[in-house]
């Protein structure tokens, strides 16, 4: 059955929270482990729905998954099936990584158009011209891209944009390709250098991650690993948020503050106390937010996945802000939620003017995305009377244990059904 959120407005948040592992990261890795025969060990695995997707993925293409809490084995057999299942893929995005681990071991894979959050279009030509320069053949045939190859030979291939998506399907097909492959252009993010870490740790020879030139060298075969998943950034820059727009304190720890320098630095600018450890930060805020002005950009550029907070902080700052998405057209889709909330909201093409009002009103929203959804429950924290989200599920794909977590730190939200 489908369930909602209750969240009562007015709860000042304050305490500690753990980040688990990356929503970004562990699908990717999962999709990794079809390189290596035999089981591929990760833990710090976040307990989300897109994990057990992602499991069904693999095991339609002929895998064993084992979900055991924080920790996910994946047996990976001789021989995998190129074809990835059309009604588990259409269900979430990342389900598209397996196309370059697909190419490098079968030498040809069938994978069905992914679905996955209302954000807008996500194309796959970048996947398709980088498989194309290692020497595949590649086309859409019944609602899904196909990719053929008798041989895979390193190129160099510049990306048009730093697709972080592109990027990793480029990688996983080239780890096992003939020669030298460098990848310029290449997405930056933290979750490409988990990946990459772990490719080495499988025997891949990779060069250069975190930078924006990749350069893989090709080996014969790797080996199984066992890996432990980076730190959820977006996750944590969401608590970051939780604690400004309430005039909280909390204190996360699991995650690397220099993976979110620039989101830190904005809440700085708005008035909060930010203070960082070697694994963790600190953020308190006693007043009332100032506005600030925010773009979104491929990391280190401030993540769009944390557009839906800022936009929320926004709202009940002091002061006008612009935010510009630069990223994905179709992320301003939930200004209008926003604005059943009361937020003085203008949308222009991909820029949104936010005047500050000193409290948000509370009435029904709907999420369309998993961060759209994180966005209206912290909008929810800081309008009077109840706010009900729906379509929670979109949540749940990308924050383990929200409603608990939440309510930890002094919320007051309840899950019931719908």
């Amino acid at each position: 059955m489908k369930e909602k959120f209750l969240v009562t407005g007015g709860s000042r948040l304050s305490g500690v929270v753990k980040v688990d592992g990356a929503k970004n990261s562990v699908l990717k890795l999962m999709a990794a482990a079809l390189l290596a025969e035999g089981t591929t060990t990760l833990h710090n695995c976040p307990e989300i729905l897109d994990v057990p997707l992602m499991a069904q993925v693999l095991v339609g293409l002929g895998c064993d998954v084992e979900i055991d809490g924080a920790t996910v084995r994946i047996h990976t057999p001789a021989e995998v099936s190129p074809n990835a299942d059309f009604e588990a893929v259409r269900q979430f995005r990342a389900s598209v990584a397996v196309l370059g681990p697909l190419v490098a071991r079968c030498h040809e894979a069938r994978v069905a158009l992914p679905g996955g959050d209302a954000i807008g279009s996500r194309p796959l030509d970048m996947h398709q011209t980088g498989l194309e320069k290692l020497g595949a053949t590649t086309h859409i045939e019944h609602g899904a891209v196909v990719a053929r190859a008798d041989h895979l030979r390193g190129a160099t291939i510049k990306l048009d944009f730093p697709s972080v998506g592109a990027t990793e399907n480029i990688i996983t097909a080239s780890v096992l390709a003939e020669g030298q492959t460098v990848l310029d252009n290449a997405a930056r993010e933290p979750e490409i250098v988990d990946l990459c870490d772990m490719l080495c740790e499988m025997g891949a020879r990779i060069e250069g991650a975190g930078t924006s030139t990749i350069t893989i060298d090709g080996v014969d075969s790797l080996a199984p690993t066992e890996h432990t998943v980076v730190g959820d950034r977006i996750v944590a820059g969401t608590w970051a948020y939780a604690a400004a727009i309430t005039r909280g304190d909390i204190t996360v720890t699991g995650i690397a503050p220099r993976h979110l320098h620039l989101a830190l630095s904005k809440l700085k600018l708005a008035g909060a106390d930010v203070e960082t450890y070697d694994n963790g930060f600190r953020v308190r805020m006693d007043t009332r937010p100032k506005a600030v002005d925010y773009q979104t950009l491929p990391f280190p550029g401030f993540p769009t996945d944390l557009q839906p907070m800022a936009i929320a902080i926004s709202t009940i700052a002091d002061g006008a802000s612009v935010i510009t998405e630069n990223v994905f057209e179709a992320r301003f889709r939930f200004v209008d939620e926003m604005q059943r909330l009361g937020a003085d909201a203008t949308v222009d093409g991909h820029h949104v003017v936010l005047r500050g009002v000193e409290q948000l009103s509370s009435t029904d929203v709907w999420s369309s995305d998993i961060r759209a959804g994180a966005g209206l429950v912290l909008a929810g924290l800081v309008a009077d009377g109840v706010t009900t989200v729906h379509d929670v599920y979109h949540i749940d794909r990308g924050y383990p244990s929200f409603v608990e977590q939440l309510n930890a730190l002094g919320a007051n939200i309840e899950r019931v059904q719908s």
